[in-house]
């Protein structure tokens, strides 16, 4: 196998890396531009409160004339005065949030991005100082704590897959001068699976244990929970493009050497020989008339008894290799 071998070889891990690496920029370009709706369509959970339903005596209301004819009102009365939108998207950096159109998503709002974002309904929603922050504060603080906690490895992973995965592009460039090459670039592609592995479980894991605890908390005020197909879809692609890569990056490293198998003779300039005849070590070579044939034709001896000649096994070959 030669150079065109080795590269059809490397080709295909890294087209693999390459193909992680683009899956990884898709997952933290969610929830970066409001207006676009392919980035809009990327979270990893969806907080629907389109038709929250909060008693208004849940809130800590000052009693007067004014509030009195606020409580009075109906559920939308509540709802625009907790600014509460129809959705939440949570994404990798940070939330965005919006109303619903005709049946459609738009979006109005997104967060700043921040790196180990976490989303607080509690803060997000302006419950702090109301009656119903102490209802969520009861059942979803401990998965709150966690989520936060969760969502800072996860992040950390995420960052640690993105680099490792760009060097291990550039360490395969090496893999196509050598099988050294290849077997660096499997040490880095492994590094670059397991954090990225890691993260891709972290996410599923914490968002789909969040919706179960956020659904139960919340489920009495008509707010539903749910996971975001498109990025968990994006993110394990990642990951098996990601094992793909790294299992070809180790089958080059013990295969497709680049170098080839075929056997020349001759010298140097590449020239091809052909054999002739080499002197006899039991006589000289006198010219052609020295290749004599014929009845009672009788090789010279030179002395030698006959019984010594051709009686037995020798390595002597009387053929040479003579380079035309």
């Amino acid at each position: 196998m030669g150079k065109a071998g080795r590269f059809a070889c490397v080709f295909t891990p890294m087209a693999l890396t390459i193909a992680s690496l683009i899956c990884l920029i898709i997952v933290g370009l969610g929830g970066t531009n409001k207006n676009h709706a392919g980035y809009n369509s990327l979270y990893f959970f969806r907080a629907n409160t389109t038709d929250i339903n909060i008693d208004p005596t849940d809130l800590n209301i000052p009693k007067n004339p004014l509030t009195d004819a606020f409580i009075n009102q109906t559920k939308d009365g509540v709802k625009d005065a907790l600014d509460v939108k129809d959705f939440y998207h949570i994404s990798l950096w940070n939330y965005c949030a919006g109303d619903f159109d005709n049946g459609k998503d738009k979006v109005t709002y997104c967060s700043p991005r921040k790196n180990e974002f976490w989303f607080n309904p509690v803060e997000v929603w302006g419950l702090n100082n109301t009656g119903v922050d102490k209802l969520f504060s009861k059942e979803l603080r401990a998965g709150l704590d966690a989520y936060q906690k969760a969502a800072k490895w996860m992040f950390i992973a995420y960052v640690v897959a993105v680099v490792t995965t760009i060097v291990e592009i550039l360490v395969g460039i090496f893999a196509l001068f050598s099988r050294i090459g290849s077997l660096a670039t499997t040490i880095v592609s492994t590094v670059s699976s397991f954090f990225l592995i890691a993260f891709a479980l972290t996410a599923t894991i914490l968002y789909a244990t969040l919706m179960g605890s956020f659904n139960g908390a919340v489920k009495k005020y008509n707010i539903h929970g749910s996971l975001g197909h498109n990025m968990f879809v994006v993110v394990w692609l990642a990951v098996a493009f990601s094992l793909g890569a790294g299992l070809f990056w180790l089958f080059s490293s013990c295969c497709c050497s680049g170098r080839s198998n075929r056997i020349k003779y001759g010298d140097e300039s590449g020239k091809q020989g052909k054999y002739e005849r080499v002197d006899s070590p039991y006589g000289h070579r006198e010219g052609p008339a020295h290749f004599q044939s014929g009845p009672g034709y009788q090789a010279p001896h030179h002395g030698l008894p006959l019984n010594n000649v051709g009686s037995k096994p020798t390595a002597y070959e009387p053929y040479r290799t003579a380079n035309v």
